[in-house]
């Protein structure tokens, strides 16, 4: 029988006992991604750190297949991975960073490596992650609840975010998250951007056509409501009501798959990783 995968246990808080594997759901890289991309840009250092970007390998616009896999698989190793693989890709990550900061002519000062910045793209997507997995799954208990919680330090600290920066519980986590949430603003070169990945306009015209719509309108679903007014997003009662549905209608069908197979492709992109280290080859 193939054991599952079991992520090494978060140093800070010591919790050997949580397995991150039970709340992985591989689905929610197609459910959540776009509006968790719109969330993490929306503070403008990081809108226009990205859309001003000179590193073309990792434009979604462009590369939209290897920005992706080196996406996804940060999250992976972030959330899956050993300290020596968060360590290793920790410094492949660093040298695309590098050169991600802002110019003379940037509207805002940023820089890759601020951690402060990090900060704020982790709590998006560990606030994502957990209202995914509670439309599709309900509510945790709180020992698990907990237990997400401080695991998910490691999307900030497996790049230069220091663990005490991470909020200490899950109330200070909320308190930062209405804060900083009320300070998100979409320019309109930043929104123009993500029509475009909403839109999936980085793919051939006949995914467009078939996926289009309905990627919008669950991104819709996804934001915050602040957020989908500055999109210009409408959403319904109704709509809620639908997509709710379908979220949980899913999360339902994958209580009763194997683990492994729950957890695709977020382990997929860890074995990948791990081959391509082992072969020498370049991890982004």
């Amino acid at each position: 029988m193939t054991r599952p995968l079991r992520a090494a246990a978060s140093p800070r808080t010591g919790a050997d006992d949580f397995d991150i594997t039970r709340h992985i759901d591989g689905s929610a890289a197609f459910f959540g991604a776009a509006a968790n991309v719109i969330m993490q840009l929306s503070t403008p250092a990081v809108g226009y750190g990205v859309l001003e970007s000179p590193v073309d390998s990792g434009k979604i616009m462009t590369h939209p297949i290897k920005r992706t896999r080196t996406t996804l698989t940060y999250l992976a190793v972030a959330m899956l991975g050993t300290e020596d693989e968060r360590v290793a890709y920790r410094r492949a990550v660093d040298v695309s960073h590098r050169a991600v900061r802002s110019g003379p002519a940037s509207p805002v000062k940023y820089n890759a490596f601020d951690p402060r910045l990090q900060l704020w793209v982790a709590a998006c997507l560990y606030w994502g992650a957990r209202d995914l997995y509670e439309r599709m799954h309900g509510p945790m208990d709180e020992a698990a609840a907990d237990g997400f919680y401080h695991h998910a330090e490691r999307l900030g600290s497996t790049l230069q975010m220091p663990a005490a920066l991470w909020p200490a519980d899950r109330a200070a986590f909320d308190r930062y998250w209405t804060e900083n949430l009320a300070r998100t603003r979409i320019d309109p070169p930043v929104r123009a951007m993500f029509d475009d990945i909403v839109d999936l306009k980085m793919f051939p015209w006949p995914i467009q056509l078939a996926f289009g719509r309905f990627h919008r309108w669950v991104t819709a679903g996804m934001l915050p409501a602040r957020l989908r007014e500055q999109m210009g997003m409408s959403w319904s009662e109704h709509d809620d009501r639908l997509l709710d549905r379908l979220l949980s209608t899913v999360g339902a069908v994958e209580d009763r798959m194997p683990r492994q197979v729950k957890a695709l492709p977020m382990n997929a992109f860890l074995w990948d990783m791990r081959l391509r280290r082992r072969l020498g080859l370049r991890l982004v």
